[in-house]
This record gives C-alpha cells, sequence and structure tokens, in this order.
C-alpha cells in the first residue's frame, strides 16, 4: 500500500517547548526546579486533556488548559515555588508555549520526505489553531495544512479527529503514517488503522515505561535522522 501522507504531532515532537518556557520562568527558580516544574505542567496538560476525552467534554482552548494545569502543580507538587509567581508571571510562562524552536533533527527530516519522498506532510495535534500558527513561525517548518484540535472539534485520542483529517486529506487509514513523541497520540492512530512512528523525546512521555513503548508501535526512533528510511521500509512492508 502507498504512504500518501504523514502526520506529525507537533509540540514535543517536533518542537523543543521546554526551552522556550524554562527561559521565561522566573529567575528566582532554582534551574532544577524549573525544569521540573515544566516537565510536571506539560504532564499535568496531558491528564486534564484525557480527562476532558474520557468525560466528552467539548475541546477547551489551549491556554486556558494550561492556567489550570499551572496552578494545579504549584498548589500540589510545588507549593514552595508558588511564591515566584503572580500574575504576570504566569502569563510570561504561558506565553512561552507560543514562541518554541524545532529539535535539530526535525526540518532535515521533513524536507528530506517533502523533496525526494513525494509525501503530503501535516500536522495534527491537540491545541488551537492560533497556538499553531504562531509556533509555526517560531520554529521555521512548513506543512501543508495544520490540524489542531480546536479546528477538527476533537480531542486526540478520540478517533472522530483522526478520521475527520483522513476525510479531509483523502487517505485511507493504511496510507497515513503518524509520527509522535506521545503513546495516547499513536493509540488513536492506532486505532483507525494507521501506521505508527514513535519518536523519543527526553521532555515528553515522562511516566510512559519506554522499553515497553518499543514494542508496541511500528517503529520505535530515538530521533527523526533515520524517519526518511523508516518511512520507505513501511512502504514496503
Amino acid at each position: 500500500m502507498t504512504i500518501k501522507a504523514i502526520l506529525f504531532d507537533y509540540m514535543g515532537t517536533c518542537l523543543d517547548w521546554h526551552s522556550s518556557v524554562v527561559s521565561t520562568l522566573p529567575p528566582s527558580m532554582p534551574p532544577e526546579q524549573a525544569s521540573q516544574l515544566a516537565l510536571q505542567w506539560r504532564q499535568q496538560y496531558f491528564d486534564l486533556n484525557q480527562a476532558r476525552v474520557s468525560r466528552n467534554l467539548p475541546v477547551e482552548p489551549f491556554d486556558d488548559t494550561l492556567a489550570k494545569a499551572l496552578d494545579i502543580v504549584l498548589s500540589d507538587q510545588f507549593k514552595n515555588l508558588e511564591r515566584h509567581f503572580d500574575g504576570n508571571a504566569k502569563k510570561r510562562a504561558i506565553r512561552a508555549f507560543h514562541n518554541e524552536k524545532a529539535w535539530p533533527d526535525v526540518k532535515p527530516a521533513i524536507e528530506a520526505l517533502r523533496e525526494r519522498g513525494g509525501y503530503e506532510i501535516f500536522v495534527h495535534a491537540n491545541g488551537t489553531t492560533r497556538l499553531q500558527l504562531d509556533i509555526t513561525k517560531s520554529s521555521g517548518l512548513a506543512f501543508d495544512m495544520l490540524f489542531s484540535s480546536e479546528l477538527l472539534g476533537s480531542i486526540i485520542p478520540a478517533p472522530e479527529g483522526f478520521l475527520k483529517v483522513l476525510k479531509l486529506i483523502g487517505a485511507e487509514p493504511q496510507e497515513v503514517v503518524k509520527v509522535a513523541a506521545h503513546a495516547y497520540d499513536l493509540r488513536g492512530a492506532k486505532r483507525v488503522g494507521m501506521k505508527t512512528v514513535y519518536v523519543r523525546r527526553w521532555t515528553d512521555d515522562i511516566e510512559e515505561d519506554m522499553e515497553a513503548l518499543k514494542g508496541e508501535f511500528n517503529v520505535f526512533l530515538e530521533d527523526m535522522r533515520d524517519l526518511e528510511d523508516v518511512i520507505k521500509k513501511l512502504e514496503g512492508a
């Protein structure tokens, strides 16, 4: 079966959100604690999204969910850091998610897939369209289309969003590869019949067992340097 399209998760998979966020946290915070806060904040964001999916709740604006997640981790795991955050500090930290750089291996991988492989390249990720437009500018990455959960009206990993993307791009599930650094993302893609490539990023899936994930998806990669070859092998499988 010919592969027509690659769907990329965006933040974490393609973008180094951690560096952007930590750089805007209050400088009075110890660096190690700032890093841990950022990681747990991101994880709490995932947890809140998953809760919305399980309760069949509608998509919520990305910044609103981030604000809730930050309040939760500050009041729970990082009470000692609450004093560093006034309203402006919280706003700066949330805004940092709109200004992210790409991981070094991403742009060459995407360009190879498009120019040599001839594949259509899309983003399919949770968040708002405004967020995706902002980080496309800051990262310098180019895609054929940005599919946000806001635009689709469905939070990943719910199947409705995946199915809507397939309909919009005119592809069958087996003609599409989902690339992500999030197991929940790929589990959703797998359930609708897409091929799956997991890319390990130290900033994401901090609660997943990496050894177990190596056998769960079609391919497990430590970075995107071999992504073009992997896609070709999946196409020939």
